[in-house]
C-alpha cells in the first residue's frame, strides 16, 4: 500500500483499550493509515482532546453531550479546531464520516446504532462491538455486504485467517467441517460447581492471561464471553452451531482453528496481544509488518487443550440455545447477563447466581424477530430490569 492509498480511519471508543491500540497500529504505521475522525464516551476527555490534535482528526464525538464544551475547550488549548458533535446521534455522525474504515471500539448499545450507519454509509467495518452482532444480528447482516464487515475479536480474527486456508480462491464454505473456538478456561478453569459457590469478585478478577476490564474480566470466568464468541461466529461466517466448537487452551497462544473435511486442522498462533487483530482488520487484506511480536521458536513451548466442562460453565450450551432462537433472544441472554454482571460485582448476586439468573431471563422471554433498532433495545431494557430484579431477591 502506497501513500497514494492513504486508508483513512475512523476510530469509535478511542479512548478505551481496543481504540488507544488501534491508534497505536495507525501511529506505527503513518505512510498507511490516517485518522478522520475520534468518538468516546466522555469519561477520559483530555485523552480524546490530545488524540485529536495530535492525529489531526478532522471529526471528534462525545456521547456524553454535557462533556462537549469541556471538549471544545481542551481542544482549543491545544490548537485543534475538528468538528465537535455531541450526543448518541453525534457519535452516530462520526460513525458515517466519510472515510474508508470505521473501527467500532465503543462499548453499549451505542456501538450498534454505529455499526448499522457506518454499514449504510459502505464503510469497511472492522468491528469489535459484540453487541453489534449479539444485539443487532438480524438487522447487521440485513446491511452487511459480502466482506465489508472484518472481525477485531482475537478469536474471529483468527477463524478468518484460517479461512484463507481454504482454497487458491480463499474461503469455501464446502471445504470446512467445523469452526474450533479457543477458551483460556478464565481462573477456575478445572473445577466443578460446587468449588466455585464462593466465588468472590476480586477471585473473578484475577484472570491467568488478558488484562482487560472488569465486565469482560467477569464474563470470562463465567465463560459468557465464549458464548457470546460463538454467536458472533455463526453470524459472521454463516455457519450452523452445530459446526462451532469450544475447547480450552490455557496459554491462549492458538487464538481459533479450522477444521476441514479433508481432516486437515489450520491454527492461528501468536502470543496474546490485541494489536495483531487490530492491525489485520485496518489493513486487511494485507498484513502490517511487525503489529505484534510473534511466538519465540528457539523456546521451548508446551501448549494443552481440554474439552468444555459444560456443568461446571453452563453459559456456553446456553449461549448456543438462545443463537439458535434467534430474533431477540441473544439480546436478552446479553443484556441480562450485564445486569447480572453489575449485581455480582456489587455484593448483590453470588457467583453462580450470574448465569442461572441470565437462563431464567432468557426463558421468561417471548422471543420476536428483531426487526427494528427499537424492537432489540426494548428486548435489551426489558432482560436487564427482569435479571435486576431476580438478582435483589438472591444474597451472596
Amino acid at each position: 500500500m502506497h501513500a497514494e492509498t492513504l486508508r483513512s480511519v475512523v476510530v469509535l471508543g478511542s479512548t478505551g483499550s481496543i481504540g488507544t491500540q488501534a491508534i497505536d497500529v495507525v501511529t506505527a504505521n503513518p505512510g498507511r493509515f490516517r485518522v478522520a475522525g475520534l468518538a468516546a464516551g466522555g469519561g477520559r476527555v483530555d485523552l480524546l482532546a490530545r488524540q485529536a490534535a495530535e492525529l489531526g482528526a478532522e471529526v471528534v464525538a462525545v456521547a456524553d453531550a454535557a462533556r462537549v464544551p469541556e471538549l471544545k475547550e481542551a481542544l482549543a488549548a491545544l490548537g485543534a479546531a475538528p468538528v465537535v458533535l455531541g450526543g448518541p446521534e453525534g457519535v452516530a455522525e462520526a460513525a458515517g464520516w466519510r472515510c474508508d474504515i470505521v473501527l467500532n471500539g465503543i462499548t453499549g448499545a451505542l456501538g450498534l446504532t454505529s455499526t448499522l450507519v457506518a454499514l449504510e454509509a459502505g464503510r469497511t467495518l472492522a468491528l469489535a462491538n459484540k453487541e453489534s452482532l449479539i444485539v443487532g444480528g438480524p438487522l447487521v447482516k440485513r446491511l452487511a455486504k459480502p466482506g465489508q464487515i472484518v472481525p477485531v475479536d482475537s478469536e474471529h480474527s483468527a477463524v478468518q485467517q484460517c479461512l484463507w486456508a481454504a482454497g487458491p480462491h480463499g474461503h469455501d464454505p464446502d471445504a470446512v467441517r467445523k469452526l474450533v473456538i479457543t477458551a483460556s478456561g478464565g481462573p477456575f478453569r478445572g473445577r466443578t460447581r460446587a468449588e466455585m459457590a464462593d466465588v468472590t469478585p476480586e477471585m473473578a478478577l484475577a484472570h491467568p492471561t488478558w488484562s482487560m476490564g472488569p465486565m469482560i474480566t467477569v464474563n470470562s470466568a463465567t465463560l459468557v464471553n465464549k458464548g457470546l464468541e460463538v454467536i458472533e461466529a455463526h453470524l459472521l461466517f454463516d455457519l450452523g452451531f452445530d459446526r462451532i466448537d469450544v475447547v480450552v487452551h490455557p496459554q491462549s497462544i492458538i487464538h481459533s482453528m479450522v477444521e476441514y473435511v479433508d481432516g486437515s486442522t489450520i491454527a492461528q498462533a501468536s502470543p496474546p496481544d490485541m494489536r495483531l487483530p487490530i492491525a489485520l482488520a485496518l489493513g486487511h487484506p494485507g498484513r502490517l509488518a511487525g503489529a505484534a511480536s510473534p511466538v519465540d521458536w528457539t523456546k521451548a513451548h508446551t501448549w494443552t487443550f481440554e474439552p468444555l466442562d459444560d456443568e461446571a460453565f453452563p453459559s456456553v450450551a446456553l449461549a448456543r440455545h438462545v443463537g439458535e432462537a434467534g430474533g431477540t433472544a441473544p439480546a436478552v441472554y446479553n443484556a441480562a447477563n450485564e445486569a447480572c454482571l453489575e449485581a455480582f460485582l456489587g455484593g448483590r448476586l453470588p457467583f453462580l447466581g450470574i448465569v442461572d439468573t441470565v437462563a431464567r431471563v432468557v426463558e421468561e422471554h417471548q422471543v420476536t424477530p428483531a426487526g427494528s433498532v427499537e424492537e432489540v433495545l426494548a428486548a435489551d431494557a426489558w432482560a436487564r430490569a427482569r435479571a435486576a430484579e431476580l438478582a435483589a431477591g438472591q444474597s451472596r
